[in-house]
């Protein structure tokens, strides 16, 4: 692997004269809270920095320990390395992670219907409200909420960031996953703030990688003295435990434009689930009720399988045997064909979002210069060989780290966000980032009427014009959505409201204008109002930022619809403002 591009540094090395302190103490943290592992790193106003903590550590555990009325996070994981917390005890009950995962999710989602075979308690109703979830302190279940788990971590971690730069730490960039719905980085922003930090900016993970990208050819390009340099197409592929996501980037100049987004929600959790499954067929009936002796069972079973699965990257066959107790053993040989087939189905979903992330950039494999393989799963033999086949290539990119490239990202947008300028050029960078999912309203009965589709280049500003559907409708319902499904409760909804004011009038002959305008900063507001046929709106025209809704968000689609039936509904008129 090439030299990279940033270094990295301990708070348990010397400190003293001959170490230089930081010459911009306000820039902002770069962090990358992954579901299994978290990384911090810092521009220290030459390069960007990366980050341990007292155990040597870049890549810290995703958890929290809820042990004796005392909390803990993975950043530490004990003081020394005989306090340190061992994997039996992060996977008896009392520790709680993939928060990332939960954050934000109704218990209807089939992400957190798989977490139920999580070593902690993961409760649902299945009415659409966040799950109960539950650490096992002192053999009582104490209940918590993915975000106040994330808000414990974010502290510890600042606290050893602020150790390491002496000066209290503010503002943050977090990376997100492209699948991730507004409603879920609202869940982050408010995890942040419990922290104590203020989000400057959150970035897809492919984008922060496509950042680092973006500079290292710029600096080729100086050191080959070669000016602004052609246009590379660059494909990035991210895959960690919790989620994958791909993106196409084109970059030239320190410029790098988002040209596609795709992602879904599978990851290394899901392959563990998998052969856990695999290897125990009754694993559904074993572990029903989820008792404390059934989840201690089922992080024996965890820590056993990801040992196998690690394993099985340098070993043709591994054996996985353990005692689940209650008579339950496991006793299985698994080899590499086996462990393809028992996944088939995510490499599946990675090779539908590649091919879909090509068809949205307009562009085929012949196109594509650079291969990015980032995450900890895209070491999985299987998925390098996948990714690299579909853009017909033989190698990927080599000058990145796997798992810090997304860190190293979110540090250099930090500094660039906290206007940190540097001689040398290196902080000369533009990323033009993209909408990663549609944004629309429901119309013309359950549809989903699209005005912001995915990919659309970011700040971003459209209309589209909408009737009524009822004669002498005085009253209209805008239900604001986000997802890629062609019925509105296939996907988010962000929030609701209604407009007055409707003149009197036979259905279809009037027209209601929607906007919604998406600045530099992400914010999404949606404007509607009525508008006369020959001019200017009927005032007054509505403005609301989205999303509105909080808790119990999941049945508030089937509750409008319950309330107010098809009374206040609206259809597209074929006619399209201009943007």
């Amino acid at each position: 692997m090439a030299e990279q591009l940033y270094t990295v540094a301990s708070d348990s090395e010397t400190t003293g004269e001959d170490k230089s302190q930081p010459s911009f103490p306000d820039v902002a943290i770069g962090i990358d809270i992954g579901t299994s592992k978290c990384s911090v790193a810092v521009w220290d106003g030459h390069q960007v920095e990366l980050l341990k903590n007292t155990r040597n550590q870049k890549g810290m555990r995703s958890y929290v320990m809820f042990k004796d009325d005392n909390l803990s996070a993975g950043v530490t994981g004990g003081t020394a390395q005989e306090n340190a917390h061992e994997e039996r005890d992060i996977l008896s009950g009392s520790a709680i992670f993939n928060m990332k995962r939960l954050i934000g999710r109704m218990d209807t989602d089939e992400v957190v219907q798989a977490s139920k075979a999580l070593p902690f308690l993961v409760q649902t109703l299945g009415i659409g409200v966040r799950p109960f979830i539950a650490a096992l302190v002192n053999n009582m279940w104490r209940s918590t909420t993915p975000e106040e788990v994330l808000a414990i971590f974010l502290l510890e971690l600042k606290a050893l960031v602020e150790m390491h730069l002496k000066h209290p730490v503010r503002n943050a960039v977090l990376t997100i996953p492209v699948a991730f719905s507004r409603f879920q980085q609202t869940r982050i922003e408010r995890a942040c703030a419990m922290a104590g930090l203020h989000v400057l900016r959150l970035m897809p993970e492919p984008t922060a990688v496509a950042l680092l990208y973006a500079q290292q050819q710029q600096q080729q390009l100086m050191h080959d003295n070669m000016g602004s340099g052609i246009e590379k197409i660059a494909l990035i592929f991210n895959m960690g435990a919790g989620y994958c996501d791909v993106a196409v980037t084109a970059t030239a100049g320190g410029v790098s434009q988002i040209r596609a987004l795709s992602g879904c929600t599978i990851g290394g959790e899901d392959i563990l689930q998998n052969i856990m499954r695999h290897v125990l067929p009754n694993f559904d009936s074993f572990y029903a009720g989820q008792t404390m002796d059934r989840i201690r069972s089922m992080g024996l079973l965890r820590i056993a399988t990801q040992d196998a699965i690690h394993r099985l990257a340098n070993q043709e066959t591994v054996e996985i045997n353990v005692d689940l107790g209650n008579g339950q053993k496991v006793s299985k040989v698994l080899d590499h064909s086996e462990f393809e087939q028992v996944n088939w189905g995510i490499f599946e979903k990675c090779e539908k979002i590649i091919n879909q992330c090509l068809l949205d950039a307009k562009l085929v494999p012949e196109d594509i210069n650079d291969v990015m393989l980032v995450g900890g799963c895209s070491r999985i033999p299987r998925i390098r060989s996948l990714v690299l086949g579909l853009c017909k290539k033989e190698v990927s990119y080599k000058n990145i780290d796997t798992l810090e490239a997304a860190v190293a990202g979110a540090a250099l947008e930090g500094a660039i966000a906290s206007g940190v300028t540097d001689p040398s050029g290196s902080l000369d960078l533009l990323t033009i980032q993209a909408t990663p999912m549609n944004l629309g309203i429901r119309a013309d009965g359950d549809n989903f009427a699209a005005i912001i589709p995915r990919n659309t280049t970011v700040p971003a500003r459209r209309d589209m014009l909408f009737t009524t559907t009822q004669d002498n409708q005085s009253e209209a319902l805008i239900a604001v959505y986000e997802g890629e499904g062609e019925r509105a409760e296939d996907n988010h909804l962000l929030g609701y409201f209604k407009i007055t004011g409707i003149p009197p009038v036979p259905k279809g002959s009037v027209e209601i204008s929607v906007c919604m305008d998406i600045d530099a900063a992400n914010v999404l507001r949606v404007f509607a109002g009525v508008v006369k046929p020959q001019g200017p709106a009927i005032p007054p025209f509505i403005e609301v930022r989205m999303p509105t809704l909080d808790d119990g968000h999941g049945w508030c689609g089937q509750a409008l619809a319950k309330m107010y039936g098809k009374t206040l509904d609206l259809a597209v008129l074929p006619k399209k403002l201009q943007p």
